[in-house]
């Protein structure tokens, strides 16, 4: 294949959660120009959406370029999660190397062995790049020693083993080629980019083929594709034909281009192969499309994304509250809302789900669902969401359901618990390392039904110091029953204001959820009952008064802090006959059907 331009490099960064992309790409900002003198860097810039810089994580693949003598180096940051998959698979469609970053001290784990394997799949070409090496507890010679093996593990071919290694410290800006080097800049990390990464290669006389990997929305100018083009050029104002997913064929007219530099968008002209674009004119165009020759036009090959594990029925609020603090309440208002997520995320499927208010919403995992529930919940929107469920699938007459490669680290002290836990949700262990250092990684391949609301339970039974990880193994024969939640729930009789005295005396039944002075309604779930089965309770009980004495002449009551669940812990702990109720201000839990007397 022709060169087509040799001052291009596109490159991925993948990795594990919390390894420290984005904070490398952030130290790549500030070294290579981008910003002025005088211009205010923002820490972790690439983490652009509130969600993101609250979590400390990434959930888009996003888009940056920057320069280097000369040669202009497009970087994409891509999330470290497995529930946001999607997101890195189409990322790598753009770029022609991968940087792998890995932390010196917790070397890779199964999301670096995830993101490396799709790499290794495209044949792309690998640079390792060995972070955090200032860590008190690094162990730089082993974790090069692991990658290694990850390698041979995943069957990389002869060349992408040979791959240049460089030892960082994103958070200062240091890279340095060997853990001798002086070095005090990520000149040695840009140097190997360059010398290293090959150029993109594609014909510019060819017929113009690009591809979108992503979408953005913009008020002024419409849906914009981000893509790359693989061949031909690409001019502002052209006629092109979109071929769409289906087949079809539609002609439309480039009317703004734009390249990345920093965290800017710049308009272009023209570009040729290897380019990464964002162009606006093209209603209607997919992930996965591509924009071609007016007359003559060629499709690519369909980017392929590994199909959902996990689903959820959404549907519109029904509880007495509904319709009090969002905007956004009916099923209409819901149906638009989850189409148009599906113009952006991939790896989301949406199905009806019995009625013509319910939706059934299939993705990679809980915090993928969680995250875009949170999303909807901060635009307005009421709605329920019920527990989460595995699809599973028929092959060869049989059911088989989604297994899982789940690695926990915990403390010594906690590895009877953990491997307990583990079992009675049908995993098995597979591994068991001791580093040495007082904590242990375990592996166990679990069915995806045994880690709905594991983590939870985990941080409680480790006091807070496990670490999980998942992911996805392909399928096995359906395991049988597994024993989910314990206990039953605590449920108001009645609707009201909670009161203390009531929520005293109820107190010893089990663990609460609401404080006093929380409105509820009959159905309302207000605890954690300690038993197996469910106790209809009165929480807005006041205390009676007589002439004698007065309310506040007792004991002063004292009241155990209530646990107040987050959406993702809400999610978790519910059953099948209970929905979790999520506006802009509350998160309720509460039963299918509120009556007592029904249930």
């Amino acid at each position: 294949m022709k060169i087509s331009n040799p001052n291009l490099r596109n490159i991925a960064i993948i990795a594990h959660v919390d390894h420290g992309k984005t904070t490398l790409v952030d130290s790549m900002f500030k070294q290579s120009g981008i910003y002025r003198a005088n211009e205010q860097a923002e820490d972790r810039a690439m983490d652009s959406n509130e969600l993101e810089r609250e979590r400390g994580i990434t959930i888009l693949a996003k888009t940056t370029g920057g320069w280097y003598r000369g040669v202009k180096i497009n970087i994409v940051d891509t999330p470290g999660h497995a529930d946001f998959g999607g997101e890195v698979e189409r990322a790598l469609k753009l770029v022609d190397g991968v940087m792998l970053l890995v932390d010196a001290s917790e070397g890779p784990l199964p999301q670096t062995r995830y993101v490396l394997s799709k790499a290794l799949e495209a044949g792309l070409t690998p640079i390792l790049v060995i972070n955090k090496i200032d860590r008190p507890d690094s162990r730089v010679q082993e974790v090069l020693n692991e990658v290694f093996d990850l390698f041979i593990d995943l069957d990389a071919a002869e060349e992408q083993l040979e791959f240049p290694i460089v030892y960082t410290i994103a958070r200062d800006g240091v890279a340095k080629a060997t853990m001798e080097d002086p070095s005090t800049t990520l000149e040695p990390l840009f140097e190997a980019i360059v010398k290293h990464i090959p150029p993109p290669t594609g014909n510019p006389e060819g017929i113009l083929q690009f591809q979108v990997a992503n979408l953005d929305y913009s008020d002024y100018l419409g849906r914009i594709a981000i893509g790359r083009v693989f061949q031909g050029r690409l001019n502002l104002g052209d006629e092109v034909s979109v071929c769409h997913l289906n087949g079809q064929i539609q002609k439309t007219k480039i009317t703004k281009m734009f390249t990345f530099e920093g965290l800017k968008r710049v308009e272009e002209t023209s570009a040729g192969p290897g380019d990464i674009l964002a162009i606006a004119g093209v209603e209607g165009i997919t992930i996965g499309e591509t924009v071609s020759h007016v007359d003559t036009p060629k499709a690519m090959a369909k980017i392929r994304i590994d199909e959902p594990t996990i689903g959820m029925v959404f549907t519109i609020n029904t509880s007495p509250f509904a319709g009090r603090e969002g905007q956004w309440v009916t099923s209409r208002n819901l149906r638009d809302r989850l189409d148009k997520e599906l113009l952006t995320n991939v790896s989301l499927n949406v199905a009806e789900a019995g009625g013509p208010d319910a939706f059934q919403v299939m993705g990679r995992g809980e915090l993928q669902l969680a995250i875009l529930i949170e999303m909807m919940r901060r635009e307005g929107f009421e709605l329920m969401v019920g527990k989460p469920q595995i699809l599973t699938k028929e092959i060869d007459g049989q059911v088989r359901e989604p297994q899982e490669l789940l690695v926990v680290d915990v403390p010594e002290q906690y590895v009877g618990v953990v491997i307990e836990k583990m079992g009675m949700r049908k995993g098995k262990m597979s591994k068991m390392v001791n580093h040495g250092s007082g904590r242990v990684r375990l592996e166990f391949l679990v069915p995806s039904r045994g880690l709905i609301g594991l983590r939870s339970e985990m941080l409680t039974d480790t006091r807070g110091t496990a670490i999980l990880n998942s992911l996805f193994q392909g399928y096995i024969d359906w395991q049988g029953d597994i024993p989910m939640r314990m206990t039953g729930a605590l449920v108001a009789d009645r609707a009201g204001s909670t009161t203390g005295y009531a929520i005293f005396n109820l107190q010893e039944r089990g663990e609460m959820f609401v404080e006093p002075g929380t409105e509820v309604y009959e159905g309302m779930i207000v605890g954690e009952n300690s038993r197996f089965d469910d106790l209809n309770v009165n929480i807005v009980k006041e205390k009676k008064l007589t002439n004698m004495r007065a309310s506040s002449a007792d004991e002063a009551i004292r009241l155990v802090p209530p646990k107040l669940l987050n959406l993702e812990q809400a999610i978790e702990f519910i059953n099948e006959d209970e929905w979790v109720e999520v506006t802009p201000k509350s998160i309720r839990l509460r039963k299918k059907i509120l009556k007592a007397n029904q249930r």
